[in-house]
């Protein structure tokens, strides 16, 4: 058994200017802006989102700008197995941490692991 959960909304971001995206999506969705770096490399921003709601991260990238959802996992393996199971195929197993994945429809999203100290409320459970 292991659960999973819709996790962050990721805006990729074909920009050289991470901050001016930031601050449109802050301003456009009414979230507040965590940081403008979250890791120290100009890669990734994150806006304000309460416990219960997805996380939404910036992220910049090279290819073109597009959104993804990144789903979060006790298990990763078993999580993108029964992803596979569906439909999806494994595309990348990125930076030793996480599954990039595609869906039969060709869009691109992310198993991750939990992504807060606090796993749920709005788990699903797959045995």
């Amino acid at each position: 058994m292991h659960h999973s959960r819709l996790s962050t909304l990721v805006l990729d971001c074909h920009t050289d200017d991470l901050k001016q995206a930031t601050d449109f999506w802050s301003h456009a969705l009414g979230k507040p802006v965590v940081s403008y770096d979250q890791d120290g490399d100009g890669k990734y921003a994150e806006l304000a989102t309460l416990a219960d709601e997805p996380i939404i991260l910036l992220q910049r990238v090279n290819h073109d700008s597009r959104v993804h959802l990144d789903i979060e996992t006790d298990d990763l393996e078993a999580e993108a197995k029964r992803l596979e199971a569906l439909g999806a195929k494994r595309v990348e197993f990125a930076h030793g941490r996480w599954w990039v994945m595609e869906a039969p429809s060709g869009h691109r999203f992310c198993v991750v692991q939990k992504q807060r100290e606090a796993f749920g409320p709005h788990l699903n459970r797959w045995d």
